[in-house]
């Protein structure tokens, strides 16, 4: 199993790119590109990929994520695509997405670096 800290830098990695797609971009701006809009939904996807595999016990550890939240929206993206409300993707990826990589940074920061092996 890949260590819980490569996990949580997928997440970060996924927000930076998140911010990247978005950045300059207005609501409307990104409702009208659908590049756009693919990519940012391409690293929405991996953030919960991320999230769901982190073990159940670390998840607890960590309560302050809405873990089974963030799972969720992985689940609606891959299963239900064509019921996406591009409003709620738009603030996923503005609001959410940078909140919820503030919250993986500083869970890394706590604890600290990677075991040596």
């Amino acid at each position: 199993m890949r260590p819980e800290r490569l996990y949580l830098l997928d997440i970060v990695e996924a927000a930076d790119a998140i911010a990247d797609h978005v950045r300059g971009r207005d609501r409307e701006a990104f409702f009208a590109d659908r590049t756009v809009r693919a990519a940012v939904l391409h690293e929405l996807t991996v953030i919960g990929e991320a999230a769901s595999r982190l073990p159940d016990d670390f998840r607890h550890r960590h309560s302050e994520i809405p873990w089974a939240d963030i799972v969720a929206f992985r689940n609606l993206v891959v299963h239900e695509y064509f019921g996406l409300s591009w409003p709620i993707v738009w603030i996923t990826a503005t609001v959410d997405a940078p909140g919820l990589r503030s919250k993986i940074r500083a869970i890394l920061t706590s604890e600290g670096p990677p075991a040596a092996g």
